[in-house]
């Protein structure tokens, strides 16, 4: 008798523990669903480097501001663009698709396969807004998801930003005109101070129409709003005073690789102006023009940041800011300019992600797993409650924010067909710790250890000590490679020579889909 009670009070225990927990449980899901969204800042400079941050101890440049959003949250050390070039790269941070997956493997565009990132969030109920250089996307891709757009690329004449400098400054006929004047391009590594006032300086607009946009939105509604600067791409035409303060400067000399045949190269350029030997006062001007869009940029996105956190302060929502690029600049590295490479200078970018307090990122962390631009898009749609497509290529970060011990991947993939020559095209692996590339027209081959030689000027692929790390890699690439149409890949070997197939015509996934 006595024991039958004792089993009946159990039961009941365990039944009310049970409905308790499935209560809470209810409660807790039902608290989440009704927890406000977070509002969203994308900011996006266009070609800047992943080592140009003062936080990593670079000898010249100053980012305050992206220091202080470091510190706040993570900064991803190994960051890397799939596809070192703005529209492929581009295309991979709006679809969340590696190259491979999407065919979009070099410097040409497709309409989108799959909805976007401001697509999704659209859906979900976010007002979203880009500021700026566009996406650089076909025209069938019109608004590439987003709401509203706010036209300043620097580039095209006849944009928002372009007939604001032609009411501004008559005189100048527009940037294009101005640019010209100037005798500074869109590439190349002629740099000049802007020589209007800073107010009409293309980042400086930007930043004005971004703040507007933050006071005028619809407090009801969270915002996702995408920033996107042409700085640092060139022209390389800073305000005065950050050109000439970098002028007087020490300034970094370009990573020297022991493996460039140096001789080959001319202070003149070859006629790409892809492979340079700057040196002098054209490497001195070149780097003042950079690093001072760079500071720039730094100095005037303080106040777009206090006015997104003090609106969604008000509004009672959390906020997210991501700070990425689409790709680098080789600045003169190994005998570089501009992107396209598979390099650290060109491959390697910034990528910050820094959270309001009740989110409960960790701050301060420095995380040196590989990771993509991939990799925004799943981590902002968790944050804002909503799924992912069926089919993503990146991954969701939001555990790692959070201080969660998570392999993100083992190692990524990267690659890019060619733009400038035939001989520029490559693939490339890394885990954060060595760096294996395959040129796949000529066949060559690097390795390098970017724990002891992060400026890879020390090529390891013919060094019999690190014969079985080579193998090890080239084993992987070989797998990775298995099913794409182009034969790079075949009876467990590397297959030079092979042609990238053009654009939207038979590409293959990994999974074997065609795109």
């Amino acid at each position: 008798m006595h024991n039958n009670m004792k089993r009946r009070d159990f039961l009941k225990t365990m039944a009310y523990t049970a409905t308790s927990s499935l209560y809470f449980r209810s409660a807790t899901s039902c608290a989440a669903e009704k927890a406000p969204k977070p509002d969203m800042l994308l900011i996006m400079p266009d070609q800047m480097r992943g080592d140009c941050l003062s936080i990593l101890g670079h000898s010249a440049v100053r980012t305050a501001q992206l220091d202080k959003l470091a510190g706040r949250g993570a900064l991803f050390r190994r960051a890397y663009t799939s596809v070192a070039s703005c529209i492929p790269a581009r295309y991979a941070l709006l679809t969340s698709l590696y190259p491979q997956t999407s065919g979009v493997v070099g410097f040409g565009a497709k309409p989108f396969s799959t909805q976007t990132l401001p697509e999704l969030l659209g859906k979900s109920g976010y007002a979203t807004v880009l500021v700026g250089r566009n996406m650089h996307q076909p025209a069938a891709s019109e608004s590439c998801g987003y709401q509203k757009r706010i036209s300043g690329s620097t580039y095209v004449a006849n944009d928002e930003y372009d007939m604001f400098l032609k009411r501004s400054a008559p005189e100048t006929g527009g940037i294009r005109k101005l640019v010209k004047k100037l005798d500074v391009t869109y590439n190349h590594w002629q740099a000049q101070p802007w020589p209007l006032p800073d107010n009409l300086h293309p980042t400086e607009w930007i930043v004005a129409q971004s703040r507007k946009v933050v006071r005028e939105a619809d407090v009801d509604k969270p915002l996702f709003l995408t920033t996107s600067f042409y700085a640092p791409h060139p022209p390389l035409f800073p305000p005065k005073k950050y050109f000439d303060a970098y002028l007087k400067k020490k300034l970094p000399g370009p990573a020297h690789g022991d493996w460039v045949n140096w001789k080959a190269l001319s202070p003149k350029g070859d006629k790409t102006g892809h492979r340079i030997l700057l040196q002098g006062e054209i490497l001195r001007a070149a780097q003042a023009g950079y690093f001072g869009l760079i500071e720039h940029l730094d100095d005037q996105i303080s106040s777009l940041i206090g006015d997104f956190k003090t609106r969604s302060e008000k509004a009672g929502r959390s906020w997210v800011i991501v700070v990425t690029s689409d790709h680098g600049e080789m600045l003169g590295d190994h005998g570089y300019f501009r992107k396209c490479e598979p390099y650290e200078g060109s491959a390697n970018i910034p990528l910050i992600i820094c959270g309001s307090p009740d989110l409960s990122f960790k701050p301060g962390l420095r995380i040196e797993q590989p990771v993509c631009l991939e990799d925004i898009m799943p981590t902002l749609l968790a944050l804002a409650g909503t799924k992912s497509p069926t089919r993503v290529d990146g991954v969701n970060l939001v555990p790692v924010l959070r201080g969660q011990k998570q392999i993100i991947r083992e190692w990524l993939h990267f690659e890019h067909a060619p733009c400038y020559s035939q001989e520029q095209a490559f693939h490339a692996l890394t885990d954060g710790h060595f760096k294996y590339i395959w040129r796949p027209i000529s066949g060559k081959e690097h390795l390098f250890d970017l724990e002891k030689d992060l400026k890879e000027e020390h090529d390891l692929s013919n060094d019999a000590s690190h014969s079985t790390i080579l193998k090890t890699w080239r084993r992987r690439l070989i797998q990775r490679l298995a099913n794409r149409p182009e034969g790079f890949s075949k009876n467990g070997r590397l297959i030079p020579g092979r042609p990238y197939r053009t654009l939207n015509k038979g590409m293959m996934s990994a999974d074997g889909r065609r795109y």
